[in-house]
This record gives C-alpha cells, sequence and structure tokens, in this order.
C-alpha cells in the first residue's frame, strides 16, 4: 500500500526529486525500510517514545532540543546517548552501511517529532518544526515529503530526503514518521 501511495505523491508533487527514478526510489525506501520499521523493536521504541513525550508541553520539548544542541560535539551527552547508541540504531546504521552510497542516514521519530533512533548524530533533537515531520504524521498515515535536491559538501553528493508517516504494523494507526537521507544520484 505504501509503495502505491509514495508513488502517486511523486509523480504529483513537481520536486526536484523528479530527476531520480521516482519507481527505482520507491521501491528502494519500501524494500530496505519497511522490514526494519514494522520490526517489534522498532513498533516498541516509538510507542514508548510517544508515551514519554505524550504530556509535554512543546516548552519542554524545545528545552530537550536545546540540550540536545548543547551535547553536540560534547564528551558527555546524556540526552543524545540513549537515541544514538540504542540496538534501534545501531539496526538504523547497519541499514545505512549495507546501503552505502545510497542510504546516508535515518531518523526515526515519534508523533511528536523526537528522535526515537537515529542512525548518525543529528543536529538537533526535535524535528517536530521540521517538513520532514510536519508534513508526513500529521498528515496520517499517507503522510509523505520528498525534500529538494541539494549538494551536500560533506559527502560531495546530491541528496534528497524522502519522509514518509510510520503506522502501527498491526492496526496501520500512524505513530510516528521516518527521515530517510538519499544520494540523489543513486536514483
Amino acid at each position: 500500500m505504501q509503495k502505491t501511495i509514495l508513488a502517486g505523491v511523486l509523480v504529483l508533487s513537481g520536486h526536484a526529486a523528479m530527476a531520480a527514478d521516482t519507481q527505482a526510489l520507491v521501491t528502494f525506501v519500501n524494500e530496505a525500510l519497511t522490514p526494519v520499521l514494522t520490526s517489534p523493536a522498532a513498533q516498541a521504541a516509538v510507542v514508548r517514545s510517544n508515551a514519554v513525550h505524550a504530556a509535554m508541553p512543546e516548552s519542554d520539548l524545545v528545552s530537550l532540543d536545546l540540550a540536545w544542541r548543547a551535547e553536540v560535539g560534547r564528551a558527555l551527552t546524556p540526552t543524545i546517548t540513549p537515541i544514538l547508541e540504542s540496538d534501534l540504531a545501531a539496526t538504523l546504521r547497519t541499514l545505512t552501511e549495507e546501503h552505502a552510497g545510497v542510504i546516508t542516514e535515518i531518523i526515526l521519530m515519534d508523533n511528536r517529532g523526537m528522535n526515537v533512533a537515529v542512525s548518525h548524530l543529528t543536529s538537533d533533537f526535535w524535528q517536530g518544526d521540521e517538513d520532514k515531520y510536519l508534513m508526513t504524521y500529521p498528515a496520517g498515515p499517507s503522510g509523505l515529503h520528498i525534500s529538494d535536491v541539494d549538494f551536500d559538501e560533506s559527502t560531495q553528493t546530491y541528496q534528497l530526503q524522502a519522509s514518509f508517516t510510520v503506522a502501527d504494523a498491526s492496526t496501520g494507526t500512524p505513530i510516528g514518521a521516518v527521515t530517510v537521507g538519499l544520494n540523489a544520484e543513486a536514483f
């Protein structure tokens, strides 16, 4: 089902991602990510994070984000470590390594846009104020956002981000969102 939704939105979007072979992009994202995102470990991690952040006012989410940002590049990282060094984060890192040159990063978010697990260190903890979240989870099970293709100086590649809603594997109810950084030249 997600394959059809993803393809339809890409065809209608008019984004720079159109330059990529959209069918290959759709097939790749679905084949690479679906087994991980529907795994009991990923589903449970998102549900746990949803419970932790459910009653927090936005000001508390922003405070957590500020703490994360302050820890980047430091030796002590009590906010970052649980997200970056969890078993699920290791699984995401392995997935990026298995698809080296194609997947550059994976960010799994809860229903408030907070990082649940990341393949690589992100500059911030709260994605809830960015299109990767705003255009996905709040849009429901078919939520999708494809970023423009941008040149990334650090990797010397053209990249895009494909973000979509993550649904409960048994009910189809939205529980979070995911962003996958992709090398646009691979498609």
